[in-house]
């Protein structure tokens, strides 16, 4: 694997995220996270500037994810994009300090950051962001209906979905509230239809 520009103790550390002596060595911002030319299969996220394992996707993973991208693509208004699995900036942490990054599995934001992105560099910034939305995987039960329910919350995301595959597969819609974090909605089967933030619907399943 071919790191340019990149410490040792950098690579280091990506190699043996998880043991407590390469960890105290040095702690990623999401600069040099983003700065990475390549990671190392299985890490796809960064949490308070320690790199993630992430199980590889299962097939029925993959295809409900290219379904609603499929599905969705074709419903967006002319001023958003939308991005499978890409890397966002969270913002929970001051620039020079030790970063949070997520790779949702599906990302719907404005063509302004994305083309903000491409003149500055680095990663998308969660506080531009309308849509995120995770597929449940096994493992990724209570990260997703937790640990990032909480995070992007906190990075100021406006609307968040979780897709549960088990029959029947389902999502569960949640917005952002001002005084309490998200507030979800009835978890739906069958076809999921919105107005926010824009005119959608979804045949689940």
């Amino acid at each position: 694997m071919l790191l340019t520009g990149f410490k040792e103790e950098h690579v280091i550390a990506m190699r043996r995220p998880s043991t407590r002596s390469t960890a105290a060595r040095h702690l990623l911002t999401v600069a040099e996270y983003a700065d990475l030319d390549e990671v190392a299969i299985g890490y796809t996220e960064l949490l308070e500037g320690r790199l993630l394992m992430s199980p590889s996707p299962t097939p029925e993973h993959q295809k409900a994810l290219f379904g609603f991208g499929h599905q969705l693509f074709d419903q967006l208004p002319d001023d958003v994009d939308l991005f499978l699995q890409v890397d966002i900036d969270l913002g929970l942490a001051e620039p020079g300090d030790p970063g949070f990054s997520r790779r949702p599995d599906l990302v719907i934001a404005p063509k302004a950051e994305v083309t903000r992105r491409q003149a500055e560099g680095g990663l998308l910034r969660a506080s531009e962001i309308l849509v995120v939305i995770e597929i449940v995987s096994p493992g990724s039960e209570r990260a997703d209906r937790v640990e990032k329910f909480a995070e992007y919350a906190d990075a100021g995301i406006p609307h968040y979905w979780i897709v549960d595959l088990d029959s029947p597969m389902s999502l569960l819609p949640s917005h952002l509230s001002e005084e309490f974090g998200y507030q979800a909605g009835d978890e739906v089967t069958g076809k999921f239809k919105t107005d926010v933030p824009f005119p959608v619907a979804l045949e689940l399943g």
